[in-house]
């Protein structure tokens, strides 16, 4: 399972450390009392810890419904899947529509909406140029392509190609849709919308690195969260962070690249030039009011550039964090509204 890249190409590299997880097992209780429930999803793993729970709670019944709720997202959206929704409109001539489910078409409306309002950065037409340049399925690549191949990869893709209407999911071109930048944070959502409903008021649920959370850990505290230092070689923390009834996501551009040439070329593709990124900005943080939103933010401002993305966070009022250099070199930026997070 851990090995479907198609489904998670060109999603974020890891930049989020949660100190309390590497759970074993479906569920379990830990001493504090508190319930942790994981497992596989995605392409990745997933983690949900649940603090201050009911005598009531039957864990081993809600653990089984969180998988089912992140297996049916998968089951929608994965590319991989010849029979998922998505792989279904992708098949589709231009110029046709379908009716999707209301969970697709709520994933393809956020993506949408970021491409629009980010102007491009963030775009769910990127896969062919992901695959293009190595970072798909396949992988193996380790050159890079002709200008001529990286021009025709382009010709369909944009995500004004594709509208939606209702739940009436429809393109002017062969663009084909890849949501694995923003899935797995609508999965988080997932999940905590049946947590929410279940009455659970003390929740951490984690899918892959991105984050939401709900009321206080088991330490009666805000939940605390690592965003990790963009270095592969180590797993340092850049800053400690405690979130309560927010979600986190971070991008990452620091994991996943080859060399050629004695240049780096990095597993995130700019849609507006169809190349890797070549700036310093090596990872972004989002804090938002879902993990949906946080996900495809983090991933437009990674692709931004430091400056752009900071203009970009103070013009709309997003709590970001930003840390540039490479080398072991690095430097951080925290825009206005995420410093008030955590100015109390």
């Amino acid at each position: 399972m851990l090995s479907r890249r198609d489904f998670i190409r060109g999603a974020n590299g890891i930049a989020l450390t949660i100190p309390f997880l590497g759970l074993i097992g479906c569920d379990d209780t830990s001493a504090d009392g508190a319930h942790s429930v994981s497992g596989e999803t995605m392409g990745t793993t997933y983690n949900v810890k649940i603090a201050h729970a009911s005598d009531t709670l039957d864990s081993e019944a809600l653990a089984s419904r969180i998988q089912a709720s992140l297996d049916g997202v998968e089951s929608l959206m994965s590319t991989y899947r010849p029979t998922s929704e998505l792989s279904l409109f992708n098949g589709d001539r231009a110029g046709s529509s379908r009716t999707v489910s209301s969970d697709t078409a709520r994933v393809v409306e956020t993506a949408l909406a970021v491409a629009e309002m980010t102007d491009g950065a963030f775009d769910p037409t990127v896969g062919p140029l992901v695959d293009l340049w190595g970072f798909g399925p396949n992988g193996g690549r380790a050159d890079v392509p002709a200008e001529t191949d990286i021009a025709a990869a382009m010709t369909d893709l944009g995500y004004r190609n594709i509208s939606l209407a209702g739940q009436d999911l429809a393109k002017t071109s062969p663009a084909r849709l890849d949501l694995s930048g923003i899935a797995k944070g609508f999965g988080v959502d997932k999940v905590a919308e049946l947590l929410d409903a279940e009455g659970v008021e003390h929740y951490l649920v984690e899918v892959g690195g991105e984050v939401r959370t709900r009321g206080l850990s088991p330490e009666d505290r805000a939940w605390r969260l690592g965003i990790e230092k963009p270095n592969p070689a180590t797993r340092d923390i850049q800053r400690i962070v405690g979130l309560s009834g927010h979600a986190l996501a971070s991008s990452g551009n620091y994991r996943i690249f080859f060399e050629a040439d004695s240049q780096r070329y990095a597993h995130i593709i700019d849609p507006r030039n169809g190349r890797p990124l070549t700036h310093d900005l090596a990872s972004a943080t989002v804090i938002a009011e879902t993990t949906t939103q946080a996900d495809a933010l983090s991933t437009a401002m990674l692709v931004m550039g430091t400056k752009d993305a900071m203009d970009f966070a103070r013009e709309n009022d997003i709590a970001a964090f930003l840390i540039s250099g490479r080398d072991g070199s690095f430097t951080d930026a925290a825009s206005p509204a995420f410093e008030r997070l955590f100015s109390a």
